[in-house]
């Protein structure tokens, strides 16, 4: 039986399989869309939703991105399809293929940042402008969060609009007070307890 590391790779080159397969499919190369593909996603996913509770958090956090990216592949995917059977041509899916393709890459940059799941184990990432990383804030918001339930603490009031307001100026203030440009978030369990650092180099 596969452990949950080999089934979250599983997933992760099934995805891949499938926006392979769907360019097929959109450029002539396939007669019919990767059904079967899109169905063992759906099935892992669906199960892995499921049994939340049961992933490490540095298995959560990487399949909280798997989950991510396949759902902007699958609005990509249904607005061409829509496209195809209406006769349109989506001129910009390459664009949009690439940027998520982006998002992807620093999203595997974070998972190895999470790694490994064991206690003590820290969350890091670099922020410099906020306001115009709002993929880097989302990645340290749900690692934040997810360290949070794992410990036990609550979450309610951490909504994701006040917490990044919170990076926002923190970060503006550090640049201020320690002139620096970039700031660093650390997202690590001490002593039992969730901290979020803001840390700086001279």
């Amino acid at each position: 039986m596969a452990t949950i590391d080999e089934e979250l790779s599983q997933l992760e080159k099934d995805i891949r399989q499938l926006k392979i397969e769907y360019d097929q499919f959109f450029g002539g190369g396939r007669k019919r869309p990767p059904t079967d593909v899109e169905w063992r996603i759906d099935t892992l996913i669906k199960r892995y939703s499921e049994r939340s509770g049961q992933l490490k958090f540095g298995q959560s956090f990487r399949f909280n991105n798997l989950a991510q990216t396949y759902a902007k592949y699958k609005e990509i995917f249904r607005k061409r399809l829509q496209q195809k059977e209406e006769g349109k041509v989506e001129r910009h899916y390459g664009a949009a293929a690439k940027a998520i393709e982006a998002e992807r890459a620093q999203r595997r940059a974070a998972e190895a940042a999470a790694r490994p799941a064991e206690p003590g184990a820290a969350f890091r990432i670099t922020c410099s402008a906020p306001d115009r990383e709002a993929e880097k804030v989302e990645q340290l918001y749900q690692a934040f969060i997810r360290a949070k339930e794992k410990a036990g603490e609550p979450t309610e009031k951490f909504t994701r609009a006040n917490f990044r307001e919170f990076v926002r100026k923190k970060t503006s203030e550090l640049q201020k007070q320690k002139g620096v440009q970039e700031v660093e978030y650390v997202v690590e369990v001490v002593d039992d307890q969730v901290k979020l650092k803001a840390l700086t180099k001279s």
